[in-house]
């Protein structure tokens, strides 16, 4: 029997909608009838739809609603899909949006924005089941500290808001960061400024963890007694390295990350996927779609995820607009041997994409851009002589858009697989592979 999330209070169903003028809104019973794309749910109002967050398609909700968003008051219907949501700060974090909900439909759910913006696209192609890569758990988190009269919020941004919940606790995090919470606290206790935030982006590797504070300035400008608080918090926290604005204040050791066949020694504040077993899944995926390639243009390549799981079968010319990661990333892939090689360019792509002439040596192309996309790029990859591309997206709607220009310059859609390693919340990732 499932457990039912009492965040919102139950009870039995009411005999019919009834709408009362209430502060701040009209208080209205509310029949769910889907799940929104950014995870709220729906129900149908006068005037368009009214978004409800922490309801279920196929509850009925007493809710207060104002321009069109509804608060719910109380579920009078509850979905047999609903579940108890295991993290306290449910509801006011805005981390997670979905822990009520049982994992079954809600990941048939995240597959099925897939398949619906395809479909808007006029894109008619199987999606593959979704792939589940949650693995131990986020090894990437950005954290904000601001301080607050005598005390200091350390946590993460309230849902609809600008206020900083305090976290003391968070399911979805590797073990690594959920247990140096309290002591993140305190370094963010050290360091946030008497006016504004700092956010401290932190990053579980495999020797130790690396963080990186923005806000806080740079050391150069630190006091003696702001040097040793950070060393010994540093010390305590057994930080791999600590960096303040980009510049590294305690290296204890190299902060270090497998990637393929390579040791990958990432710059302060490095881009990599949140879960390790999704960094592994995408780049199992983008790896088998393109082996037997002879020449491989990565374009967006980071540190190195797909460009150091294919070197070892192709030339691969990895293309990115951070200049320090496309060095960690030569540096991982010229300390090993047997390699076909990597050669590097910086450059933002989605200001100036590599045209199709400079594509013409590169059979294959992976681009994995940013939430907004690469249009630009994708046409220029239409327009070249690449016979094969994995495209890697973050979101559904993009990823729809950039695929339809790639199949209306001749491509074709073999496969996509979307890829769930954001537990709890709207995003999904989609790995598409074209051939012509």
């Amino acid at each position: 029997m499932k457990r039912i999330d009492r965040s919102v209070r139950t009870r039995p169903a009411s005999r019919g909608a009834v709408q009362t003028v209430a502060a701040g809104g009209v208080e209205a019973v509310l029949d769910i009838v889907e799940m929104g794309a950014r995870g709220d749910a729906l129900a149908a109002g006068e005037d368009g739809p009214i978004y409800v967050p922490y309801a279920l398609p196929g509850e009925r909700v007493r809710a207060k609603v104002t321009g069109g968003r509804g608060l719910p008051l109380v579920i009078e219907t509850p979905s047999a899909d609903r579940v108890a949501p295991p993290c306290a700060h449910f509801t006011r974090c805005g981390g997670c949006q979905l822990q009520h909900w049982a994992d079954e439909p809600y990941l048939a759910w995240k597959r099925d924005e897939v398949v619906r913006a395809l479909a808007r696209r006029g894109l008619d192609t199987d999606v593959d089941p979704i792939v589940v890569a949650w693995g131990e758990g986020r090894r990437r988190a950005a954290f904000h500290a601001q301080r607050v009269g005598r005390t200091v919020r350390f946590g993460f941004i309230e849902r609809g808001g600008a206020r900083i919940e305090p976290i003391n606790a968070c399911p979805v995090l590797a073990p690594a960061l959920a247990d140096a919470l309290p002591r993140l606290r305190e370094l963010s206790e050290a360091f946030a400024p008497a006016r504004g935030e700092i956010t401290v982006q932190c990053l579980a590797t495999e020797t130790g963890l690396d963080v990186a504070i923005k806000g806080a300035g740079r050391p150069s400008g630190f006091d003696r007694g702001r040097l040793e608080s950070a060393a010994r918090i540093a010390e305590q926290l057994d930080l791999a390295r600590l960096a303040f604005d980009g510049e590294t204040l305690v290296a204890r050791r190299a902060p270090m990350v497998t990637i393929g066949p390579a040791r990958v020694f990432p710059p302060p504040g490095a881009f990599l996927q949140a879960t390790l077993e999704g960094e592994r899944v995408l780049g199992d995926l983008v790896r088998a779609a393109l082996i037997g390639s002879e020449r491989v243009a990565d374009l967006f390549s980071g540190v190195g995820t797909f460009a150091l799981r294919v070197c070892d079968f192709a030339e691969t010319h990895a293309v990115e607009g951070d200049a320090e990661m496309l060095a960690a990333l030569k540096k991982a892939a010229d300390a090993v041997g047997g390699l076909r090689g990597v050669s590097i360019e910086k450059r933002d792509l989605l200001r100036t994409p590599l045209a199709a002439l400079e594509l013409k040596r590169y059979e294959s192309v992976v681009f994995d851009p940013p939430r907004s996309g690469a249009k630009l790029q994708a046409e220029q990859i239409g327009a070249s002589r690449a016979r094969r591309v994995a495209a890697v997206s973050c979101d559904p709607a993009t990823f729809a858009r950039d695929v339809k220009v790639l199949v209306d310059a001749g491509f074709v859609l073999k496969r996509v697989t979307p890829v769930d390693q954001f537990r709890w919340t709207p995003h999904v990732e989609v790995v598409g592979v074209l051939e012509r």
